[in-house]
C-alpha cells in the first residue's frame, strides 16, 4: 500500500475544522521524543503473547486517551492507497481488512481520522500516548487481544517508512494511524503519527457470567 498516498487521502478530509475555527494553538498533541525508538524501550517490557487465529476486529479500546470506537472495513483505492473511514463519522476507526486482523500473526493496521469538520476525531489524542499504554481489540470470536505500546512516532508525509511501519512480523503486532506531523492551512497536515504495539495478552468474555477470563496481562 502507498504510505504517502494514504497520507494525502486523510489530509483532504481532515483538517478543515482547524481551518474554519481559525484555530492556531488547538492542535493535535505531538509525541514526545521520550516515546520514539530512538530514545530506546521501558525498562520492562511486556513479553510478547501467542499470536491468535484470524478472526475480525469489532472495536478498538485506548483507556489513557478515552478512545473506544467501532472499527470498519478498509480496502485499496484505485491508486492502491488505504482507504478512510467516513469523514463524517467522527468516532470511527477502520481496519485493513485484506491484511492481518488485530492479534493475529503478522503487522496489523488500524486507521482513523484525527478530525473533521466538526471537531476533533476518534483519533485527535493518539499523539499524547506513551510506550506501555495498552491499546484493546475486542474480536468477532469473543476475544480481546490486549496490545502494549512499544513507541509512538511522527513523520513527514515525504519520510514514511512503508517498511518500518506495515512490514511482516513473527508475532503478533499492531499499527494505529492518523494525520499529524504539524499542519498547514493550504496544505492540511504534513505527515502522520503511528502507535506501535505488540499482543501481550488476551481476554475472553465467558458465556454464563458475562465477565471476562483472563489468560495474560492486560487487565
Amino acid at each position: 500500500m502507498s504510505a504517502k498516498g494514504w497520507c494525502l487521502g486523510i489530509a483532504v478530509c481532515t483538517g478543515v475544522w482547524l481551518v474554519q475555527s481559525g484555530a492556531r494553538d488547538v492542535t493535535p498533541p505531538v509525541p514526545s521524543a521520550a516515546e520514539a525508538f530512538a530514545a530506546g524501550p521501558r525498562e520492562h517490557t511486556d513479553a510478547a503473547a501467542d499470536p491468535l487465529p484470524p478472526a475480525a476486529p469489532l472495536r478498538l479500546r485506548i483507556p489513557d486517551i478515552e478512545v473506544d470506537t467501532p472499527l470498519t472495513g478498509l480496502g485499496l483505492d484505485r491508486k492502491r492507497s488505504l482507504e478512510v473511514p467516513p469523514a463524517e463519522y467522527r468516532n470511527l476507526a477502520g481496519w485493513y481488512r485484506d491484511g492481518t486482523p488485530p492479534g493475529a500473526r503478522g503487522t496489523a493496521v488500524v486507521a482513523g481520522h484525527v478530525d473533521n469538520a466538526g471537531g476533533p476525531a476518534v483519533f485527535y489524542a493518539l499523539g499524547a500516548l506513551r510506550k506501555g499504554h495498552r491499546i484493546e481489540v475486542l474480536r468477532a470470536d469473543g476475544r480481546t487481544a490486549v496490545f502494549t505500546i512499544d513507541a509512538i512516532e511522527v513523520y513527514e508525509a515525504g519520510d514514511f517508512p512503508d517498511r518500518r511501519v506495515y512490514g511482516a512480523r513473527d508475532r503478533a503486532e499492531l499499527r494505529v494511524i492518523t494525520c499529524g506531523g504539524g499542519f498547514d492551512k493550504k496544505s492540511g497536515y504534513r505527515g502522520n503519527v503511528v502507535a506501535f504495539a505488540h499482543l501481550i495478552g488476551v481476554r475472553t468474555t465467558t458465556a454464563t457470567t458475562g465477565g471476562t477470563a483472563n489468560a495474560g496481562p492486560g487487565e
